[in-house]
C-alpha cells in the first residue's frame, strides 16, 4: 500500500511530493527547516539555491530513499557539492552521502588523470561550494602529481647532472613534445588553468616545458580573433575582456628560458594583445621575447598590423623598431661576456647578426611602399641595423630605391638623407651599374658611386685590392678575383676596359648636364640688374667650383690602366683663341 507523501519540496520552478522522516533521517539542512518552523504540520519546503538545481536533488531523495543509482565522474562533482549543501554527513547517518562521494573520489576517480581533469572542470560551474569543500584543490593535486610522476620534464628525484643535462638538452636540442594529456586541460577557464600549473611546477615541473601547452591553450582560446587583419575585429565587450584576461595571464605564464617559444607564437600573441589592447607591460614582454629570438624570425612575423585609427602607417612600425632594440642591447650585453680565460676579447659568430640583418633589410623594403611611412621613421629603422651584419649594401640600396619610387614628391635634401643610410663603397657591381642609371637618387649619390666603382676596377687593374676591400665585395666578386684569376685574365681586362668606357662616358654626361645647368644660371644672373652691376668688365664671368664639378674633374684624370699620354705638356698648353681668325 502507498504510502501519502507528507511534504512538497521545491527546487527552483520543479516540485517534489516526498516523505518527511526519509528526507529528515539523513539531510541535516532539511531538519533543521522542520525543526525551526513554527508551522508544526509543515507541508512546502523551499530549497533555493541548489547545487546542480532539481536534477542533483533528485539524485540526493533517491538516496534518502535507499534507491540506488550510479556513481559516475559525470555527477560526482555536482553530489559532493549537493550533499555537502543538504549536510548529508556521517553525524546524521552513518554512511551517509557525503563519505560515500569522498570514498569514490579518493578510490577511483581521482585516480586518473583523465578523471581528474574531467571532476575539475565539472566542478567549475559548482563555485564556490566546490572550493568550500576542496573538491577543486584535491583534483588540482592530483592532475599535479599524476602529470609529474612519469614525465620526462619532471626532475624531482633526480641528481643536479641529470638535471643539468635535460634541461640543456630539452631547451636548446630538441623541443619538448606535447604530452597526450595537454588537451585535456584546454577545456578548463583560465583561473583554474593557471592553479594547474603553478601546483605543477611547485612538484618539479619544469616550466620550459609548458610551452606547448601554453601553445595549445592559446591557440582554443584565442580562436576567432583576428591577428592578421588590418583592422579590428568586432567582438562582445564581455567576450573581449575574456580574450584579455587569457591572454595576458598566458603571457604571464610563459618560460623564461630562450627558444622555449617559437616567434611565430609569441607574434600571434603580440598582434593578439595589439588588437585586446592588453597592458603596456604585457606588450613590451612579449616585445622583448621576440627581440631575444629574432634571429629565427621570418618576415612574416614582423609584419604586424597597424590598429590605431591615427591614418598613419598600415604597418606596425614603432613596434618593430622596439624589438630590434631590443635584440641590440641583448647582443651588446653578450659581446661585453665574450671574453676567453685570459681576458681576451671573443669575436662572437656573425651568423645571426647577419641573419637579422638581411631580415631587417627584407622589412625595410617592405614598409618602403607605405606612402605614410615618414623620412624620420624610414631612416630610424635603416640606423638600426648594423654595419657589421651587412656584407654589402644591396640589401639597403633596393628599399632605398623602392622608398624613393613610393615617394617622388620628396625634396633634394630629403632624397640626400635617404641616401645616406647606405654606403655606396659596400654596393655590387650589379648596384653600381643599375644605381648609375637611377634617375631617382641624387646627383651627388650617383657620382659617388661612380667613383668608387671607378676606384675599385682601377685597383683590381692594380693588383692592389686589399684584403678588407675584397671582404666588402659580394661572394661571386670574391670568386671572381680568386687564386684563378690568371686564367681568366683576357677576358676580365675586356670587361673591364668596357665597363670603364661606359663609366666614363656617364661622367662625360654628368659634366654636360652640370655646364648646361651653370650656363642658365649665369644668364639668369647676367640678365638681371643686379647681374649687369657684376658683371660690368668685359671679361665674361668665371663659373663657380662646386663639389661635384671638382670630383668630376678628378675622376676625369683618373687613369685605371696605368696609360700615360705621349706629351703631357702639349695637353697643358691652352687652345689658341680663333675667334678672330680668317680660317
Amino acid at each position: 500500500m502507498e504510502i501519502l507523501s507528507d511534504v512538497s519540496v521545491r527546487v527552483g520552478e520543479a516540485s517534489f511530493s516526498l516523505h518527511k522522516f526519509p528526507l529528515v533521517s539523513k539531510c541535516g539542512y532539511i531538519r533543521k527547516l522542520v525543526s525551526e518552523s513554527t508551522d508544526a504540520d509543515i507541508s512546502v519546503i523551499e530549497l533555493p539555491d541548489v547545487p546542480g538545481g532539481a536534477e542533483a536533488f533528485e539524485l540526493a531523495a533517491k538516496f534518502c530513499y535507499g534507491i540506488n543509482f550510479e556513481i559516475s565522474t559525470e555527477n560526482i562533482a555536482m553530489l559532493r557539492c549537493v550533499s555537502e549543501y543538504l549536510l548529508m554527513t556521517e553525524e546524521y547517518a552513518v554512511g551517509n552521502l557525503v563519505g560515500r562521494t569522498d570514498a569514490y573520489l579518493n578510490e577511483v576517480a581521482l585516480t586518473s588523470l583523465a578523471g581528474a581533469v574531467s571532476i575539475l572542470h565539472m566542478s567549475e560551474s559548482f563555485l564556490p561550494i566546490a572550493e568550500k569543500v576542496k573538491l577543486v584543490g584535491r583534483c588540482i593535486d592530483a592532475i599535479a602529481y599524476i602529470t609529474c610522476k612519469d614525465s620526462q620534464f619532471c626532475l624531482s628525484g633526480r641528481t643536479d647532472s641529470d638535471h643539468e643535462s635535460l634541461s640543456s638538452s630539452a631547451v636548446y636540442q630538441t623541443k619538448p613534445v606535447v604530452d597526450w594529456w595537454a588537451e585535456d586541460l584546454t577545456v578548463l577557464r583560465i583561473d583554474t588553468f593557471q592553479r594547474v600549473l603553478i601546483a605543477m611546477m611547485a612538484r618539479g615541473f619544469k616550466q620550459y616545458a609548458l610551452g606547448p601547452i601554453l601553445m595549445l591553450y592559446a591557440q582554443k582560446s584565442l580562436r576567432g580573433l583576428e591577428t592578421f587583419g588590418k583592422g579590428r575585429k568586432k567582438i562582445e565587450p564581455r567576450q573581449e575582456h575574456e580574450k584579455r584576461v587569457v591572454l595576458e595571464t598566458i603571457v604571464s605564464l610563459l618560460p623564461r628560458e630562450k627558444n622555449t617559444m617559437s616567434v611565430s607564437f609569441l607574434s600571434m600573441l603580440l598582434r593578439a594583445a595589439k588588437n585586446l589592447e592588453t597592458t603596456v607591460a604585457c606588450q613590451l614582454d612579449l616585445e622583448k621575447r621576440m627581440g631575444l629570438q629574432l634571429a629565427q624570425a621570418a618576415l612574416d612575423d614582423l609584419l604586424i598590423p597597424s590598429y590605431s585609427f591615427t591614418g598613419d602607417t598600415l604597418l606596425d612600425v614603432d613596434t618593430v623598431q622596439r624589438i630590434m632594440t631590443n635584440y641590440l642591447e641583448y647582443y651588446t650585453d653578450r659581446n661585453h661576456l665574450s671574453f676567453s680565460a685570459d681576458d681576451e676579447y671573443v669575436s662572437p659568430p656573425l651568423s645571426d647578426l647577419e641573419r637579422v640583418g638581411k631580415l631587417m633589410e627584407n622589412y625595410l623594403a617592405e614598409i618602403a611602399t607605405d606612402r605614410n611611412l615618414s623620412v624620420s621613421k624610414f631612416i630610424g629603422i635603416a640606423e638600426l641595423i648594423p654595419e657589421q651584419s651587412r656584407i654589402t649594401e644591396d640589401g639597403m640600396y633596393r628599399a632605398v630605391d623602392i622608398y624613393l619610387k613610393a615617394h617622388p614628391s620628396l625634396s633634394d635634401m630629403e632624397k640626400k638623407k635617404v641616401c645616406s643610410v647606405m654606403d655606396c663603397q659596400k654596393l655590387s657591381r650589379e648596384a653600381c651599374a643599375h644605381a648609375a642609371q637611377n634617375d631617382r637618387l641624387p646627383v651627388q649619390t650617383v657620382v659617388q658611386v661612380l667613383y668608387y666603382e671607378q676606384q675599385r676596377l682601377r685597383d683590381v687593374m692594380d693588383g692592389s685590392l686589399i684584403v678588407d676591400e675584397s671582404s666588402v665585395l659580394p661572394s661571386k666578386v670574391n670568386n671572381l678575383y680568386s687564386t684563378d684569376l690568371h686564367h681568366h685574365v683576357p677576358d676580365e681586362l675586356s670587361m673591364l676596359r668596357r665597363q670603364n668606357e661606359e663609366l666614363k662616358i656617364e661622367l662625360l654626361k654628368m659634366k654636360m648636364k652640370l655646364k648646361e645647368i651653370e650656363t642658365s644660371t649665369m644668364r639668369t644672373v647676367t640678365s638681371s640688374p643686379m647681374g649687369n652691376i657684376s658683371t660690368s668688365s668685359d671679361k665674361p664671368p668665371l663659373p663657380r667650383k662646386s663639389f661635384i664639378n671638382s670630383v668630376s674633374k678628378r675622376l676625369g684624370k683618373l687613369s685605371p690602366f696605368g696609360v700615360t699620354p705621349p706629351n703631357p705638356k702639349a695637353r697643358a698648353k691652352p687652345a689658341k683663341d680663333r675667334r678672330h681668325s680668317i680660317s
